[in-house]
């Protein structure tokens, strides 16, 4: 609940202070080194648990194979959508 109250309140100021761009350069400064600290204490989380830490080799693997399927899939796709919807039709002469 406290996260959807943040959220929200979060999304009021923000729509406030919309045309301040000091304030938002500073927003998304903090919000980058925000997920810098997520990513460093994930990071750690994951350091500290012995059983990820022993099966890395075969995460990274998975990892790896997921990553290359996700992003292939998104190029095909992509690719699809925007030759069926944002190119004009070819006229033959």
């Amino acid at each position: 609940m406290s996260i959807l109250f943040f959220l929200v309140a979060g999304m009021c100021l923000g729509y406030l202070l919309r045309s301040k761009s000091a304030v938002l350069a500073v927003a998304e400064k903090g919000m980058i080194w925000s997920v810098y600290l997520l990513v460093f204490f994930l990071g750690i989380s994951v350091g500290v648990n012995q059983a990820v830490v022993r099966a890395l080799g075969s995460l990274g693997l998975q990892a790896l194979v997921l990553s290359l399927g996700g992003i292939v899939g998104s190029a095909l796709l992509s690719w699809v959508v925007s030759r069926t919807f944002f190119e004009s039709p070819r006229h033959e002469k």
